[in-house]
């Protein structure tokens, strides 16, 4: 198998470039940024794509950020992203595109060397490999938004006011309504996120949560 490594750790890139060599695969090249991945990419054409998630320069989402561009540009090329965080909106993007040839692993959970490697065949010959975490992280992200699609317009109008730390009375100035129309609008959104009278639990607080996590989706 034809594969391209990026990671900007020096020495994992090493290995990696050892492990899958001594394995029978052809590492074409082993390159440290997003950027130098999307031209190794485009040269080579590899059959599988190895990428880190997090690399220069801002080392935050550069590598996932590539490896959904490279799928919306050469579908062909599989991808096997390693990471030490669950990037849930960017692999949610890369499943929804296309599961076929797709891995998302998380490299404090890869304990075997030969799973790894057999993990580097499914996801090269068109398969899929998500590790659970991932998948358990993408299923939260989709229920948090379809709870929130649940809320009324008005209900999510009020929602955003609260997530502006504003009362209820400021909240219905705003609406042009009652302050009892907003308790009852509050009362019914608390009720659709589940969020029921907990002791020693602030419901608007979490509730406000709840909406700065979906505008982050």
């Amino acid at each position: 198998m034809r594969i391209v490594i990026a990671d900007d750790a020096v020495l994992l890139r090493a290995g990696l470039e050892r492990l899958l060599t001594e394995a029978g695969h052809e590492v074409l090249a082993a390159v440290g940024d997003g950027s130098a991945l999307l031209s190794t990419v485009s040269a080579h054409r590899p059959d599988l794509a190895v990428i880190d998630v997090r690399m220069p320069p801002t080392f935050t989402d550069e590598g996932v950020r590539a490896a959904t561009l490279i799928r919306q540009q050469d579908p062909e090329v599989a991808l096997l992203v390693l990471s030490q965080y669950v990037e849930e909106r960017y692999a949610s993007e890369l499943i929804a595109d296309s599961p076929h040839g797709l891995g998302y692993v998380l490299k404090d959970r890869v304990a075997d060397v030969e799973d790894f490697l057999g993990v580097v065949d499914t996801v090269g010959s068109g398969g899929t490999w998500l590790d659970p975490e991932v998948v358990q992280q993408i299923f939260v992200r989709s229920r948090r938004r379809r709870t929130l699609e649940a809320l009324s317009p008005r209900e999510r109008e009020v929602l955003a006011l609260m997530a502006q730390g504003r009362s209820n009375q400021a909240i219905a100035d705003a609406l042009f309504v009652s302050a009892g129309s907003v308790e009852k609008h509050i009362s019914s959104l608390l009720t659709k996120l589940d969020l029921p009278p907990v002791d020693g639990e602030n419901r608007r607080v979490m509730a406000v949560l709840r909406y700065l996590e979906s505008e982050d989706l």
